[in-house]
């Protein structure tokens, strides 16, 4: 009898769990992945909130999440809603790794989405793996985000840091030949991968510091760049740490030419560090890829402006709220892609598919064999309190392939600004 019983229970148990909807691991179909419901899909992300990234950084993903409402408004994709969670990490890797977890074993999100730092996310790369969750468009030019061997998962979205030092240093090779260029970066793979593209185009530069993003000094760091009277410092910095550099040079007299990455140049947010003393980025070189946010000419800074005043609250309208909507643009396609029956193997398939149009300058790249983002840049100068481009966009590799102009043209938003399934 007791045999009888427990073989019925187990029969039982059986067939619920083939009849289950819930969010289980099997193979069939949208219905057994985490995070996606007929009507829904969630998708989480770690950001720096508060610390000391969060100068411009923290109104990235509420951009994205006002650009997945946009969408939402409009039917969703393939009739469910995007919940994008939003969780503060601080730029501290250890929060990082806790605020991941939850998302992943507590929250069951679907992917997670432009998880922002390079040494934040660093550390949640083999997690991620292990629990087979799509980690997107990551929020950094590590070139760690381009292990399609060992990270199947994870895809770029900025250019890598080698690629732009590449494309920064061809421009000093160019403009300021025979000048003495050195280099402050910050102490990880977001430093040493932009350096390592520096010396590729210039050889070994006449100084280098560094700064870790606990310390928020760089007196000795500037100081010593100074004494080795550098005439062009290229910085690998975070928006504060750009405003730091910048304005500690100012006090002890040391005037060089700065050469900035494009992820610690926001104009509206260097200057609203720097305050009285904002007019010290008149001249600064930097870079980009996406459109600048003071372009009112352009269709994406127009479609962007409209969604951030109906979705995001009117929030000051910078490249950082471009930055996050471009994410947005660019996952919704994604989704678009892996098609209305949605798993988690048809999400990463689809990006990795490519084909992608959006609102960069250069294309991003994608493929089996390339999972890195946008494939350049083009460079900027700090004009009238403005970033304003000159020249063409460059695209590079971050071996030892050229620096080359890219002549392709720039795509435009749909009509009603959501991209249609491919």
């Amino acid at each position: 009898m007791k045999r009888t019983a427990t073989a019925t229970v187990l029969a039982a148990l059986l067939l619920a769990a083939g009849c289950s909807n819930g969010n289980g691991n099997s193979s069939g179909g949208s219905s057994d992945t985490p995070g996606v419901t007929d009507t829904e899909i969630l998708v989480g992300t770690h950001q720096p909130l508060t610390g000391p990234a969060a100068a411009g950084y923290s109104s990235i993903a509420p951009a994205t999440k006002a650009y997945f409402d946009y969408v939402n408004a409009n039917g969703g994709v393939h009739g469910r809603k995007i919940n994008y969670k939003i969780m503060d990490d601080g730029y501290n890797p250890a929060n990082t790794q806790t605020v991941v977890r939850q998302l992943v074993l507590q929250d069951k999100v679907f992917a997670i989405l432009n998880g922002l730092g390079t040494p934040t996310h660093t550390g949640v790369l083999d997690f991620l793996k292990t629990n087979r969750v799509p980690d997107l468009f990551v929020a950094s030019g590590s070139r760690s985000w381009n292990q399609p061997d060992k990270y199947p998962g994870t895809f770029g979205f900025n250019p890598d840091y080698t690629v732009e030092g590449k494309i920064l240093a061809s421009y000093v090779k160019q403009t300021y030949p025979g000048k003495k260029v050195c280099f402050l970066g910050q102490d990880d793979d977001f430093g040493r991968d932009s350096l390592a593209g520096i010396e590729k185009i210039l050889g070994p530069v006449t100084a280098k510091q560094n700064y870790v993003t606990s310390s928020p000094n760089v007196g000795p760091q500037m100081g010593a760049l100074k004494a080795a009277a550098c005439d062009v410092v290229m910085l690998a910095t975070i928006p504060g740490f750009t405003a730091l550099s910048i304005g500690t040079a100012a006090k002890i007299g040391f005037k060089p030419q700065f050469v900035v990455s494009n992820v610690g140049s926001d104009p509206t947010t260097v200057s609203k560090t720097l305050g009285a003393a904002a007019p010290l980025l008149e001249g600064v070189v930097a870079a980009n890829y996406l459109p600048l946010a003071t372009d009112d000419a352009n269709p994406w800074i127009q479609l962007y402006k409209k969604v951030n005043s109906q979705y995001n609250g009117n929030a000051e309208f910078d490249n950082n709220v471009v930055y996050g909507m471009s994410v947005g643009y660019l996952f919704v396609q994604a989704l678009q892609g892996a098609g209305k029956d949605l798993t988690r193997d048809k999400l990463t398939e689809a990006v990795q598919k490519g084909g992608f149009t959006g609102p960069g300058l250069v294309p991003v790249r994608y493929s089996a064999q390339d999972h890195s983002g946008y494939a350049g840049e083009q460079l900027t100068k700090l004009t009238g309190g403005k970033a304003v481009y000159f020249g063409t966009p460059f695209q590079t590799d971050d071996g030892d392939g050229a620096v080359t102009a890219y002549s392709g043209a720039a795509s435009t938003p749909p009509q009603n600004g959501i991209p249609a399934a491919q």
